[in-house]
């Protein structure tokens, strides 16, 4: 499991430029069933998703993707996390270990 945090670079005032391509690219990662939530962050200073069910080294190609990314919109850490307690609702999660 993934979090990516997506914080807003030097080019923020290009966002506009780019926001469509980045939500294609986040619909594209939703249909490939690898994100599982993504929204803003709540101190307004970029974004963060979910993901699962991918390598470590393919989600870093994938999150070079993101036109926001590519377009030094946003710079991206992408966290790594290894549940070891986790709420019963959430036991999906835990289908690929």
């Amino acid at each position: 499991m993934y979090f990516i945090l997506l914080t807003f670079a030097a080019q923020k005032e290009r966002l506009a430029e780019y926001l469509e391509g980045h939500k294609a690219w986040l619909q594209q990662g939703f249909a490939d069933g690898v994100f599982l939530a993504a929204g803003s962050m709540t101190d307004g200073e970029g974004g963060a998703i979910l993901a699962v069910g991918e390598s470590e080294e393919a989600l870093f190609a994938r999150v070079a993707l993101d036109p926001f990314v590519s377009g030094g919109v946003v710079e991206p850490e992408i966290i790594g996390v290894a549940p070891t307690m986790m709420d019963p609702r959430l036991d999906f999660l835990r289908a690929g270990e």
